[in-house]
Formats: structure tokens, C-alpha cells, sequence
């Protein structure tokens, strides 16, 4: 047989599957009473040192089961007593909320100050000829220092 099925298995361990199994493929609601326990930062550790003593103890696919259940009771707990520590998951935003913040924060097309002024001030191409002041200055270059006219 392969290596990673033991003949050794204890009934109390095909048990334990059984109810990890049941717990993860049903998704049974996890009790009040054990959840506002798993909700606090001892609950996490213990639950997570139980977790490594079934890692190391018991078989291997228990143990790689164990990790998952882990995961699964701490998520189902997440938020039973509002005081918890991981409670501040529940709160963390989705993509959606995020993207309708941005939205929010953005508003559409306006223009800008900057846009206002230089269409005021300088609108370009709705002149007409006779708009133009005629004036007597006529720019004067200064000396070119021997430099070519472009």
C-alpha cells in the first residue's frame, strides 16, 4: 500500500473525519456557545494549537483536513461577539463598495477653474479678424549672437 495510508487508523480518528467532513460539506452553523468562545484571541490560539497537535499526532489526511476545519470554525465565529479580534473582518470593504467610494470621490467631468479662465480669457479660434487690436509696436529681434535664422 502506499505510505500516506496508515493500517493503524483508530476508530476515534475515523470519527473525527466524519464530523470534519459533515462540518465542512453541510456547513453547519456553528453554536453560539462555541463561537463566541473561538471569537477571542485564546480561542484562536487554541483552536489553532489543537489544529498542530492534530497536524503532528494523527494521520496525515486528518491532519491536512484539521487545517481546513480550522479555518472554516474561525470564519463562521468571525463576528458573533462584536468585542472579538477578528471581528474587524466583517467590516472589510468589497471590491463594489470600494469602486463606489472612488466614484464618489471623483465626480464627473467638470472643469476645472483653469479650464473656465482659458476659455474666458482666450478663446482660441472663435475670434474674428476685426477683433484684433492693430497697434504700431511690431516686435524687434535682438541680436542673434551669429546664429542661423530657422
Amino acid at each position: 500500500m502506499v505510505k500516506i495510508l496508515r493500517a493503524d487508523i483508530s476508530p476515534l480518528e475515523v470519527v473525527i473525519f466524519i464530523l470534519f467532513v459533515f462540518y465542512l460539506v453541510f456547513k453547519v452553523k456553528t453554536p453560539g456557545s462555541i463561537a463566541s468562545l473561538v471569537d477571542t484571541p485564546i480561542g484562536i490560539v487554541i483552536i489553532l494549537a489543537v489544529t498542530l497537535y492534530l497536524f503532528l499526532k494523527t494521520h496525515p489526511v486528518l491532519a491536512i483536513l484539521s487545517i481546513f476545519v480550522a479555518y472554516e470554525l474561525i470564519r463562521r465565529s468571525t463576528g458573533y461577539k462584536k468585542t472579538g479580534t477578528v471581528s474587524m473582518l466583517q467590516y472589510t470593504p468589497t471590491q463594489e463598495k470600494i469602486n463606489k467610494e472612488l466614484v464618489d470621490m471623483n465626480p464627473p467631468a467638470k472643469k476645472t477653474l483653469e479650464e473656465e479662465m482659458v476659455q474666458q480669457l482666450a478663446p482660441f479660434g472663435e475670434s474674428e479678424p476685426s477683433q484684433y487690436v492693430m497697434t504700431s509696436f511690431k516686435p524687434v529681434s535682438e541680436d542673434t549672437h551669429n546664429a542661423s535664422a530657422l
